[in-house]
């Protein structure tokens, strides 16, 4: 897996803890665009699904997927369903 993106499951305890609920959300319609971390962002995907391309590859990120993308990646978000998620840059 790109290290530049890491993929995670959490459970319902440990996304209390990351008090993920209050985070805001962000929704986009089906797309494609070019797209450069200048921090470390820390989402879960609530809805839809996209591909993120990298040099290294492409990853498929889902619903459920709590996901870490890191600083100075760049990529292309290529929405395939609607996407909503919870997102926080730190």
């Amino acid at each position: 897996m790109e290290q530049s993106i890491l993929i995670q499951k959490l459970s319902p305890e440990e996304r209390r803890q990351k008090e993920i609920d209050t985070w805001p959300i962000w929704e986009k319609e089906i797309s494609r665009f070019d797209w450069h971390y200048d921090s470390d962002e820390e989402c879960l995907i609530l809805e839809g699904e996209v591909v993120v391309e990298t040099p290294a590859g492409s990853v498929s990120i889902k619903p459920g997927d709590f996901v870490t993308f890191k600083q100075g990646l760049t990529c292309v978000w290529d929405v395939k369903k609607p996407i909503r998620k919870h997102y926080r840059f730190s």
